[in-house]
């Protein structure tokens, strides 16, 4: 299998005939996909068999499960993370469960990466043994003090081994992005280990939030998913004019993906 970011980039989803069933039923064709995938990478990754091109693969078949419900994606700006000679700080809004299983398929086969995520996240069936396998940086959302010595210590160690990390400042999965609670713990993070941060802007409403398992949210198939790296930036003294300037590529990109959402042409 070749890596999403050899097929080309940017990537576009090209044009693929949609089956009549999941074309009717989006959600229940997607979902029987998906979660086979996940059981498939759960039985490996308990039995301790589960690494980086493994994590690559399941990521980029669910893209493909998105695909073959019509769910079309456009990513961009790879190029800068590829540039990139030092593991990095990603740092992006957070919008569906979309991010965390498909990014993992984008960034992976560039450079090694892990994620800050909830504590409970890794008791989750299933979930948590390909959670644990790839050594993330967990954190309870309820202690922020706690939490922010957490993301400093333990995201300094994998940082000087190579492995970059991808932060969500944001306490909760939002459509709307509010810089408001949007915290600079990623800045900090990046500035004590010298390393760069990478904005990353993402629109994945199209994986919605579910009401009774937020998780397994209606699929969209009409809604485009988009991901956009932006330029590297090195964090300058305290790092407020780099968290700034995340915070305005990410609502710039937000503002023009909604403009494009209006016209009728776009999907």
């Amino acid at each position: 299998m070749k890596p999403l970011i050899q097929l080309r980039s940017p990537y576009r989803t090209n044009p693929v005939r949609i089956s009549p069933f999941s074309r009717a039923f989006p959600d229940l064709s997607f979902y029987a996909r998906f979660l086979f995938i996940v059981y498939r990478a759960s039985v490996k990754a308990e039995r301790g068999l589960y690494d980086g091109s493994d994590w690559t693969r399941s990521s980029f078949d669910t893209l493909r499960a998105l695909e073959r419900v019509g769910v079309a994606f456009e990513i961009t700006g790879v190029e800068h993370l590829k540039a990139l000679r030092v593991p990095c700080v990603i740092i992006g809004n957070h919008m569906s469960v979309m991010e965390t299983t498909v990014l993992p398929g984008i960034v992976q086969p560039v450079k090694p990466v892990t994620f800050v995520v909830k504590k409970s996240l890794l008791a989750y069936p299933f979930f948590r043994y390909v959670l644990k396998s790839r050594d993330p940086i967990a954190v309870t959302r309820t202690h922020p003090r706690r939490d922010f010595k957490t993301v400093l210590e333990e995201g300094m160690i994998r940082l000087r081994q190579g492995i970059s990390i991808i932060v969500f400042p944001q306490t909760t999965r939002t459509r709307r992005f509010e810089p408001s609670q949007f915290n600079s713990i990623g800045i900090k993070l990046a500035q004590r280990a010298e390393v760069p941060v990478v904005p990353l802007a993402l629109m994945t409403d199209a994986w919605e939030n579910g009401r009774c398992f937020k998780d397994f949210g209606r699929i969209d198939p009409l809604k485009k998913v988009r991901f956009a790296f932006g330029e590297p930036l090195w964090v300058q003294g305290r790092g407020a004019d780099e968290h700034r300037a995340v915070i305005r590529f990410i609502e710039e990109k937000l503002e023009t993906w909604r403009e494009a959402r209006l016209k009728p042409t776009s999907s």
